[in-house]
């Protein structure tokens, strides 16, 4: 089944939207090792030391942070207010005092039109049923001639060798889920379409890939992939609808530790950066 088909507007239809990676420990963590060097490396080059951003979808903070540091002004907003008060904490511990966080909704932001220079979204638009609406919203508080920076995988782009057949079960599970959830789990090769729908203009289209294939990077994807595909979130919206059984997601788990095992084993994929104006 396409999973951005009958699946994705089911949850449309009913309002339904849920977070596919949930807040599990394991989650968190991977999201606390991103940076703004990693992250956003598309958008720095034309970042302002003068600019008053928005990054939504902060999560733990850590990239914007790191927007903070090159920026005037930077205000970070979650849907989760866990997020917020680690994102909070985070600012503190390092000292930043030109960032703060709230919690909101990508959809109904409270600031008034024009606010800010850019507005960055990393990993945020694959789990919205309507991106294109949260890409709206963005444009209206962006002043004329503001930037828009988004970023976001595609989930549909994940190789891997040696090649785990269970792995390959998880990708096809994984893009349902997410379907069913209203996201879009392919979101990177959208982004351009949705940037112009939108109203956006003058778009910059870049991509850029994740590897890990050293034994660190291998560690960390297998370990992290096995935990979260039984014990996070993920796992209960795949049993909850229908999708796979306890010990179908056991096995896949398993085989993340096999893969993470191997000497020379290889896994990539793909994210598309867009940057894009507010027109005047």
């Amino acid at each position: 089944m396409d999973p951005s088909g009958d699946e994705r507007a089911g949850a449309e239809r009913a309002g339904a939207e849920r977070y596919t990676h949930g807040y599990h420990e394991a989650v968190v963590q991977s999201y606390v090792r991103r940076t703004a060097e990693d992250c956003a490396a598309y958008l720095l080059p034309r970042l302002r030391p003068d600019a008053a951003v928005l990054d939504l979808g902060c999560g733990p903070g850590t990239i914007t942070v790191g927007l903070a540091r090159r920026a005037g002004r930077v205000v970070g907003v979650d849907a989760s207010a866990e997020m917020v008060d680690r994102a909070r904490g985070h600012a503190a511990d390092l000292g930043v005092a030109n960032v703060g966080f709230e919690a909101g909704s990508a959809y109904d932001l409270r600031w008034d039109d024009g606010s800010f220079d850019v507005v960055h979204a990393h990993q945020v638009l694959q789990h919205l049923a309507d991106p294109v609406r949260a890409l709206r919203e963005a444009r209206r508080v962006l002043a004329p001639g503001g930037l828009v920076a988004v970023r976001d995988a595609d989930y549909e782009t994940m190789v891997h060798a040696p090649v785990e057949p269970e792995i390959e079960r998880w990708r096809r599970l994984y893009l349902r889920v997410a379907a069913a959830n209203g996201g879009e789990a392919r979101a990177g090769r959208f982004l351009p379409a949705w940037v112009a729908e939108a109203g956006f203009a003058d778009p910059a289209v870049t991509a850029s890939a994740t590897v890990y294939a050293d034994a660190p990077g291998r560690a960390f994807w297998g370990e992290l992939w096995a935990v979260r595909v039984v014990e996070s979130d993920f796992a209960d919206h795949a049993t909850s609808g229908g999708f796979a059984t306890r010990a179908e997601l056991a096995a896949m788990a398993a085989a993340f530790r096999r893969w993470a095992a191997r000497p020379h084993g290889f896994w990539a994929f793909l994210h598309t950066e867009v940057l894009a104006t507010r027109p005047p």
